[in-house]
């Protein structure tokens, strides 16, 4: 590892991948390998299976066919994996530093402490409201703020610039920068082009529906 890196190497592996959403096969035979230092953007029209691709490699849905491998990945079963999906699964009644201590908690304390990552998320001098009081944007921002608290190499991210302005966008292209330079991969459904520095590796994989 280099002085900046963060995360052993780690490869994911797809083969053969198959999956279907009730009797249609959303996609067939995908194969693709990403690594540490890479992110890959997912693009492709509604329904093509952007969303279901990253929930089976979340292994939240099981695969028709086909194999999924995280090549490097802690052997004694540590997680490895963020998904954070479209909804931004706030809890309206509980503070902006209550929901982000929430995940902390569940996820594991292993990154940055709440305060600083709501520092970091531009969220820090409205950490005592009710999350309710938030904006769409900055209800994204507390969701991203989640990637920052428990350390785990890759990202899956569902539409990670849906509400956030330009500020935003600059905010998440940062954040993607410094997991990538750490040796962290990413893999984002998106309709926008990610906000990657010159320095970042950044590919685009197609989908498109199948009959």
């Amino acid at each position: 590892m280099t002085d900046r890196q963060a995360f052993g190497e780690i490869t994911v592996r797809v083969a053969g991948l198959s999956t279907r959403r009730g009797d249609n096969i959303l996609f067939r035979g995908l194969d693709f390998e990403i690594s540490g230092g890479e992110a890959l953007a997912l693009r492709g029209p509604n329904g093509a299976g952007k969303t279901t691709l990253l929930l089976t490699l979340a292994g939240l849905i099981a695969p028709e066919a086909g194999q999924i491998t995280f090549d490097g990945a802690d052997s004694e079963g540590a997680p490895v994996l963020h998904f954070c999906g479209h909804q931004n699964a706030v809890k309206a009644r509980l503070s902006v530093h209550e929901n982000l201590n929430f995940w902390a908690v569940l996820n594991g304390r292993t990154g940055s402490a709440v305060a600083a990552a709501l520092e970091r998320v531009g969220l820090g001098d409205i950490a005592a409201i009710d999350a309710g009081h938030l904006s769409a944007g900055q209800g994204k921002r507390l969701a991203l703020a989640r990637l920052l608290v428990s350390h785990r190499p890759i990202w899956l991210l569902d539409e990670p610039m849906a509400a956030l302005d330009s500020a935003g966008d600059q905010l998440i292209g940062a954040l993607l920068d410094e997991h990538l330079e750490g040796g962290g991969l990413v893999i984002a459904a998106t309709h926008d082009d990610l906000p990657l520095g010159d320095a970042a590796c950044g590919r685009v994989l197609r989908l498109g529906n199948h009959s």
